[in-house]
């Protein structure tokens, strides 16, 4: 088959499986089954918490709940691994699983039909590909460069924030948030990201709702680094040395705890702590400190938060919150459960 012929992507997706596809990397063995997905480490980015990508055994797809955030299909994923676009992949798929191409009729309805990694302005480069700007940007271990733009026009009001996550427009406001009509994060809420001197590095979009099965909830742009940043850093620091600091997981747990008076919280954006983060933190610690460790409550929350602590008792005092309930995150706390609970962990 050509390079040039088309495919139908779909009757590829539909032939193979992604127990077939890490079965063919060789990762199917750190992966474990419990009904209908399976978890295990994230093989994108290279990850070590066992239950921070997961996939749907009857939908086909998977997503990491860490650090990539990456999520997608079959395509999807043997084209990340082979830094390959999505048409590649699909052919890479024929080969190794030995497809009959001829029993998928190529269809073609233009682009719009196709992945959204196969559009050009989404496709995965490769190496052949990729300017030679962005591979040293994304190579060195500098640090994310401050933008040189905001993403003012957005929507405050949208009712995704002040409804579905229950934000006051002055915590919104506060954050810069909001509904992105156009861009890169178009259909988003765009979330912007700091760094500790305060410069904007980066601006997360979150789908507004649940999303569809090959999307993920959360878009990051190419080349930025979420390791080396937590989430509203800039600010905690800047609260007194005698309050507690308190760290979660998501942006929404940050802003609704900021909103009901923890103003020294920050986020890790997942439920992992990377070296930079930990870095941070001890930056801005000391045996005095006191650090509240509330993770969601969930299997990677309790593994996330296990660990979290351990590395950060060797510098601080270190408590961890065990919600009563699984799946309680913290930002379905009130206003008074978490006075409460900030006044009685400090």
């Amino acid at each position: 088959m050509s390079r040039s012929s088309f495919l139908d992507f779909k009757a590829v997706k539909a032939a193979i499986t992604m127990e077939q596809v890490l079965q063919h990397y060789g990762l199917l063995d750190r992966f474990k089954r419990s009904g209908d997905s399976l978890s295990g480490p994230c093989p994108i980015h290279k990850g070590e918490n066992p239950t921070q990508f997961r996939v749907s055994i009857s939908k086909n797809i998977w997503n990491c709940f860490s650090e990539c955030k990456r999520g997608g299909n079959v395509l999807d994923f043997i084209a990340l691994t082979e830094s390959v676009t999505v048409h590649a992949a699909a052919l890479k798929a024929i080969e190794l699983f030995s497809l009959d191409p001829e029993a998928m009729p190529g269809k073609s309805n233009g682009n719009g039909d196709l992945p959204k990694e196969e559009r050009k302005q989404d496709a995965v480069p490769t190496e052949k590909s990729k300017p030679k700007k962005t591979e040293s940007a994304t190579e060195t271990n500098g640090p994310n460069k401050p933008l040189k733009f905001r993403l003012d026009k957005l929507e405050r009001e949208h009712p995704y924030l002040i409804t579905t996550r229950g934000l006051t427009l002055e915590t919104i406001i506060d954050f810069g948030v909001g509904y992105c009509v156009k861009g890169m994060m178009a259909d988003r809420i765009a979330i912007p990201i700091h760094n500790p001197e305060g410069g904007v590095v980066a601006y997360a979009g979150r789908v507004p709702g649940e999303p569809l099965p090959d999307t993920p909830k959360y878009k990051l742009p190419p080349g930025f680094r979420k390791s080396l940043e937590l989430f509203n850093i800039d600010r905690a620091i800047k609260e007194s040395a005698d309050k507690p600091l308190v760290i979660v997981e998501g942006f929404f747990d940050c802003m609704k705890l900021h909103q009901h008076g923890c103003r020294k919280v920050v986020a890790l954006m997942g439920s992992t702590m990377s070296a930079a983060q930990e870095e941070l933190i001890r930056k801005h610690t000391d045996r005095k400190s006191q650090v509240i460790v509330m993770l969601d409550e969930d299997e990677a929350g309790q593994i996330g938060r296990d660990d979290v602590a351990r590395r950060l008792a060797k510098f601080a005092f270190v408590k961890i919150h065990v919600f009563e309930k699984l799946g309680m995150q913290p930002e379905h706390l009130s206003a008074e459960e978490l006075q409460q609970l900030i006044g009685g962990l400090s």
